[in-house]
């Protein structure tokens, strides 16, 4: 039989009342009496039933991670990231994969699941805002992801647009002058491909020089095989550049693997940069330069907004928050060195 909390303050001499507040957190305890309780807890080994507490509450202590590809390194690390978020606040996480479906996303955003999850943190591709404004579900809903949406909940993501511009400027720095862009996608506007894209085009027209389109290569998907065969359209087209802006790592080392089997090497014939810092991006035959979202602080943001929803806390409306970036300078632009770029994006808040 476990450890009850009778049992803790039998052993400390206080009531079981003083144990109740001593492992709720309540304030209102003494520091002697705290250290004295923690103690007989340190001593007997006694864990909290978080089930019970937070049924009490009127909880199920589960909130849900939906993301639209779980097989994208990106998505699984952010899914770690937010488990260990949630559970400083003592919630688990189900991770749901919606494999970037309408349907799925609808499913999920609605009122599936509603009697087991408390909360929803969700990246979504295709939803629209209206499905959003009409949602029924009452339950908190956090988006992540770039996707811009006008809706009444908080959103988490960063500036595309801004570290787009970031990782162009770089490669301009470095002297390149033909940067092409690969995994642009056709519809949805506020997409995140697009604000890179824009990004791209803003950051080339701002060094005065026009964007070729001709450099631009749309990809159906986001993955190695996608950007080695939009890699090997560019240079079919005769299109050859000295630059490759990715919108992804995984386009990036996709076109890293094209280059080499074509004889071009990187990054002294042609320099790439990624996007998400995934952990393959460090450890290839040439490591990847790539723009790296801060992945802790998006998952505790989120984690933090949908906990302070679910408490009650007094919150302000619904916000934008931008957590920061930096660019990691790595061998496919750097030539075998490797560091950070000082260009942390805006604050986390």
């Amino acid at each position: 039989m476990g450890v009850s909390l009778k049992d803790v303050a039998q052993r400390a001499g206080v009531s079981i009342k003083t144990v109740s507040n001593v492992v709720n957190n309540y304030p209102h305890v003494t520091p002697r009496m705290r250290a004295k309780v923690q103690q007989a807890i340190d001593e007997l080994g006694y864990r909290p039933n978080l089930t019970a507490r937070h049924l009490r509450k009127g909880r199920t202590g589960i909130i849900a991670f939906a993301v639209p590809e779980l097989g994208n390194p990106y998505f699984a690390e952010l899914a770690g990231a937010v488990i260990d978020a949630a559970a400083r606040h003592d919630y688990t996480v189900l991770v749901d994969h919606t494999a970037g479906l309408r349907e799925r996303e609808l499913l999920v955003c609605q009122e599936f699941r509603s009697h087991v999850i408390d909360g929803l943190i969700l990246s979504p591709i295709h939803l629209e805002t209206a499905d959003l404004t009409g949602r029924q579900e009452t339950s908190p809903l956090v988006l992540l992801g770039e996707r811009e949406y006008e809706a009444p909940y908080d959103q988490i993501a960063i500036d595309n647009v801004s570290a787009a511009r970031t990782a162009v400027r770089h490669l301009l720095d470095l002297g390149r002058r033909r940067i092409a862009f690969l995994g642009s996608r056709t519809g949805r506007e506020r997409q995140p491909a697009h604000l890179r894209l824009r990004g791209w085009r803003e950051e080339l027209a701002a060094a005065g020089q026009e964007p070729d389109e001709r450099l631009v290569v749309a990809t159906d998907g986001y993955g190695r095989a996608d950007g080695a065969a939009a890699m090997a359209v560019l240079l079919a087209r005769g299109e050859r550049p000295d630059a490759v802006f990715a919108y992804n790592d995984l386009i990036a080392i996709g076109a890293m693997r094209t280059l080499t089997e074509r004889g071009l090497r990187v990054p002294e014939d042609v320099a790439v940069v990624g996007f998400d810092d995934i952990e393959e991006s460090r450890y290839g035959t040439v490591t990847l330069t790539t723009v790296s979202p801060d992945k802790q602080a998006i998952a505790r943001l989120s984690v933090d907004r949908l906990v302070e929803r679910l408490a009650g806390q007094p919150v302000s409306g619904a916000q934008r928050i931008r957590p920061g970036y930096r660019l990691i300078v790595r061998e496919s632009t750097a030539g075998g060195r490797t560091g950070a770029q000082a260009d942390d994006g805006p604050p986390t808040g």
